[in-house]
């Protein structure tokens, strides 16, 4: 029996991400092949125009899971009966401006909306912040949707996710498909933790530990950490644009994982509301080790954190803090 179709928002679809993201969501990455979607897209009235070429582009594709597009520059026409929302759109930091007014502009984004999701989305929608300072613009969301659940509420760290693993697959010369387990945990931003203290390659005579297969902690506590850190950097350098094709891919990634479950024995990073878990501090948005199954998301727990781990926890937890701080006089 066909499934009825799945409504699917993305904001600041007309942007480099959301071109890369919607084709990916309409040919089932994210929810699955035999999954139908509903693309809402909407972006601000200058980008109307090539809003509506990127819709002329999904009619012309012809994806047979696509059963309808929303292209618009209205945000509660955007977000009626929306059952995922992907947040892409969002204030840019400009040369010379300072992180308040970056904050402010955000601030005033994501509270905007915020209120058409509380009042106009499905019930039970979930929702994924993509665009920066991802953990606290989905915060403010958090506090301007309170009848949205706080566990259908998160941000992307997948991305940075799987650029870890990506570096150890490199490294040791396997396939990215064989490591699993690394974590990222506090803040999308320079002073995440990349950790794979607890990760796993999958070996002809079983799973390996990544720290006993590297054999080299020099790397994995300097350039590992710091190229991963920094890798949204780089590829500005070398491209010119922020990284568009891997973060449209990690946020399919994130809710497919989110929605359909992760594999037995498998964990993934995903920026959610919490309960204080790893003397983490609750109130934020904090990346943490996950499982998903059944459509919600746990906390892996009873992970031992060693010294130079617990320091980077408690440094990227306070930098949240201090974003959480900033945001909130840009409210009050």
């Amino acid at each position: 029996m066909a499934k009825d179709p799945v409504r699917v928002l993305v904001t600041g679809a007309a942007g480099q991400i959301g071109y890369a993201l919607v084709p990916m969501i309409a040919r089932g990455v994210m929810l699955g092949a035999d999954q139908p979607v509903i693309l809402h897209m909407l972006d601000i009235p200058p980008a109307a125009e090539a809003l509506n070429g990127v819709k002329m582009e999904l009619v012309d594709a012809a994806f047979p899971l696509l059963k309808g597009v929303v292209a618009t520059t209205d945000v509660v026409e955007a977000c009626t009966g929306v059952n995922v929302a992907v947040m892409v759109g969002g204030f840019p930091r400009k040369e010379g401006m300072e992180r308040k007014d970056v904050m402010s502009k955000n601030v005033s984004i994501y509270k905007s909306q915020a209120s058409a999701l509380e009042k106009h989305a499905a019930a039970n929608c979930k929702v994924l912040v993509v665009a920066n300072p991802a953990n606290t613009n989905a915060l403010i969301l958090k506090e301007f949707a309170p009848s949205i659940p706080e566990k259908n509420i998160s941000c992307l760290t997948r991305l940075d996710h799987n650029r870890a693993l990506g570096q150890i697959s490199e490294r040791l010369g396997v396939q990215v498909s064989d490591v699993k387990n690394v974590i990222i945990w506090g803040n999308h931003s320079s002073t995440q933790y990349p950790d794979v203290n607890h990760a796993t390659v999958t070996t002809p005579s079983g799973d390996k530990a990544v720290r006993e297969l590297v054999a080299d902690d020099a790397w994995l506590n300097g350039e590992f950490i710091s190229t991963v850190q920094q890798r949204g950097a780089a590829i500005i350098k070398a491209r010119k644009f922020s990284s568009a094709l891997s973060a449209a891919s990690s946020a399919c990634d994130h809710i497919r994982d989110w929605v359909l479950g992760t594999p037995q024995g498998t964990w993934v990073s995903m920026g959610v509301y919490f309960d204080g878990s790893y003397n983490v501090p609750a109130g934020l948005i904090y990346s943490f080790p996950v499982t998903c199954a059944n459509g919600e998301w746990t906390i892996v727990q009873g992970l031992p954190i060693d010294e130079f781990s617990r320091k980077k926890l408690d440094l990227t937890g306070e930098e949240l803090f201090e974003e959480k701080a900033l945001a909130y006089s840009c409210l009050f």
